[in-house]
């Protein structure tokens, strides 16, 4: 046994051994979180996502120049760690090596793993001019971030070095596919080394080669670059579909003590995933309203919190001492912080390793509410109109269908049976007692009895469908709604429902079937798309106008319907759309998700401010929205910037009714 291999043994020894342990706790740590984590389903398809966006680094790249760096860096290592791990066997092994595969072969991998050496340095240079000169708001200045570029551009100007005195040692028969490494061997003959200090050069940035891998492999558990392990798993358990349910309670289950999250450890082991994948790259940040408008949260930032608050609890976690458990709500993460939140998931599409983050404040939110009766006063009225009126207003329910009076509008209790209807129209209680989207459900009727679509409505037994109270953790709240609506659908028999609400559809069509609610749910931008494709409505008159068309968040984001309302709009004559900046899934938040309708915005500028800035930028005379609260934030907007005059905010049924006779 040589020194290179005693010594080899006992470093690599202690730094993996280092290494595992520390692995080791952090999967104990996420063992002990007791929050129930996401089924393992369709397993093939998780295979496929992995695999993409892993290997194929398909999320990361959503995003340049910075995609391409970080692919770049990724392929790179999996290339040199061959080279890498041919070091350290012919440093066990000493004159082993990886020739065995043939000349041609072995020169062609040499070849590729001298090419992305150099590249990973290039990248390397790219991403530290980002980080030190460009500066993005989003990445922030991370001493982490700046170790780990450092750790990997040494790492390559070693193997680059290491080669290039082994050319000059030994004169291999692959010097010539080793272009760049060749290149250094060239320059450094100028200093005429004997061959026998050049073999020595070559053992010395051999060792701070391996020495600077070890130490990177101790160095990666305690870091952001603990990404390098988590993400992968962490992607593969993704959530695959772009609807995303609530998670029930089941409060009949009289062993559950705790709503929601009041401590960390109430979440669950694969929101720990989720930590430990953040790469705080920022694109969550960038994206979220309530940080661009100078709120006190950053979902960035929130995620970096949580997981500073487990390791803070550590000691009593891995104890299973729960009760000494420090709460969720401390210095860093605030009820602001949880309270900004408009739950738009803006985040959640940009995060490259699928963090979800809206989840961890649902769940706060739920222990705020139901266990510690803390909330924005404001709510309060909220959730009593809730539980007297069945509406977020003070308005009497049996006043549900006055707004169809006149059109002749068929409630479920004059049918009987769904039986012989096309649609249930699910009103909702914006389209039943707010004066300005009433208006849009008379639009809306009016193309519906000009396609001769035969429907009905719930009138005075429809309730709200609990959105709000859910989403602000009012769970208990909801399901006194939902299950009092499931009832009343069912008793009809209702099969397929239509709505103008985003909210109300989202929940109607994907949180309902918890509680024996199973319909066919469409928005109605959709119904009036299909509608015109089956030409039972031809607008013909040609309204002359430019229009931008503002994404609802629960509309896209969350049901990923972006396609059908700009369809509608494309078959109005005269129609010229305008697109904002920010569309489709980059678009901006009108500020008024996650039950932040129904309170007050006092920190920063307002976000359906900004929004209605961002929709004057285009020059549009109309504003196009396909949601009733969506209509009032960006009509308080525009008045608000004083284009009352100029700009008219509008439903896309408004719009296609005015063209449509």
């Amino acid at each position: 046994m040589t020194w290179q291999t005693f010594a080899f043994l006992i470093i690599a020894g202690f730094a993996f051994t280092y290494s595992g342990l520390k692995f080791k706790m952090l999967f104990e740590l996420m063992r002990k979180h007791q929050g129930k984590g996401p089924a393992l389903d369709r397993i093939p398809e998780r295979i496929k996502t992995a695999i993409a966006n892993v290997f194929g680094q398909a999320a990361v790249n959503r995003k340049q120049p910075i995609g391409i760096l970080h692919t770049t860096i990724f392929w790179g290592f999996l290339v040199i760690t061959i080279g890498t791990l041919e070091q350290f066997v012919s440093t066990i092994y000493s004159g082993a090596n990886f020739e065995f595969i043939g000349h041609g072969p072995y020169s062609v991998l040499v070849r590729v793993q001298d090419f992305f050496t150099a590249a990973i340095l290039v990248a390397v240079c790219g991403a530290f001019y980002r980080r030190l000169v460009v500066q993005p708001a989003g990445i922030g200045v991370s001493r982490d971030a700046n170790i780990v570029l450092t750790f990997t551009g040494a790492l390559m100007i070693a193997i680059l070095f290491m080669n290039a005195f082994y050319i000059l040692a030994h004169h291999p028969f692959y010097s010539e596919s080793m272009p760049v490494s060749l290149a250094l061997a060239t320059f450094l003959r100028g200093y005429r080394y004997s061959p026998e200090t050049n073999a020595v050069l070559f053992t010395a940035w051999k060792w701070v080669h391996m020495l600077l891998v070890l130490g990177f492999a101790m160095y990666i558990p305690s870091s952001k670059h603990l990404h390098l392990v988590a993400a992968g798993p962490n992607s593969f358990l993704r959530k695959l579909d772009r609807e995303k349910p609530m998670k029930p309670i089941d409060f009949t289950n009289e062993s559950i003590t705790q709503y929601g999250a009041a401590k960390i450890t109430d979440l669950s082991w694969k929101d720990t995933l989720d930590y430990y994948s953040c790469t705080e790259c920022g694109r969550c940040q960038d994206l979220c309203p309530a940080w661009n408008t100078g709120k006190e949260l950053s979902p960035k930032k929130l995620v970096m919190d949580l997981k500073t608050n487990m390791y803070r609890n550590k000691s009593a976690i891995l104890a299973g001492k729960y009760e000494e458990v420090g709460p969720i709500i401390d210095e860093n993460v605030t009820e602001g912080v949880i309270w900004a939140c408009t739950s738009c998931r803006a985040c959640e599409v940009a995060c490259p390793v699928f963090i979800q983050q809206v989840d961890k404040i649902y769940e706060t939110r739920r222990n705020l509410v139901m266990m510690e009766s803390k909330f924005p006063a404001e709510v309060q009225t909220v959730f009593k109109n809730m539980e007297t009126n069945y509406s977020p207003w003070a308005f009497s329910a049996a006043d549900r269908g006055n707004w169809a009076d006149g059109l002749e509008v068929k409630t479920m209790a004059d049918v009987g049976k769904a039986d012989d209807l096309d649609v249930l129209l699910w009103v909702g209680c914006a389209g039943s007692f707010d004066d300005r989207n009433k208006k849009v459900l008379r639009s809306f009727v009016s193309l519906l009895k000009k396609a001769d679509v035969k429907f009905a409505i719930l009138g005075s037994e429809e309730q709200c469908t609990g959105d709000a109270a859910r989403r602000i953790g009012n769970e208990y709240l909801f399901q006194t709604l939902a299950t009092a609506n499931v009832e009343t659908l069912n008793r009809y028999a209702v099969k397929k429902v239509v709505t103008a609400c985003p909210h109300c559809f989202n929940i109607l069509k994907n949180e309902y079937k918890d509680f024996g609610g199973n319909y066919e749910v469409v928005h109605h931008s959709q119904f009036l798309s299909q509608m015109i494709r089956d030409g039972k409505l031809k607008p013909a008159a040609a309204l002359n106008a430019k229009v931008t068309f503002h994404d609802s968040c629960y509309l896209g984001r969350w049901n990923n319907v972006y396609e059908q309302p700009r369809a509608v709009l494309g078959a109005v004559p005269g129609i010229e759309l305008l697109e904002m900046k920010q569309n489709h899934d980059q678009s901006m938040c009108c500020g008024a998700g996650g039950g932040r309708m129904w309170m007050e915005e006092t920190v920063g500028k307002r976000v359906n401010i900004t929004r209605t800035e961002q929709a004057l930028e285009t020059g549009a005379s109309v504003i196009a929205a396909a949601c009733p609260f969506c209509m009032t934030m960006m009509s308080d907007g525009v008045k608000a910037k004083e284009k009352t005059e100029s700009v008219k905010v509008m439903d896309l049924a408004e719009l296609l009714d005015q063209a449509t006779t």
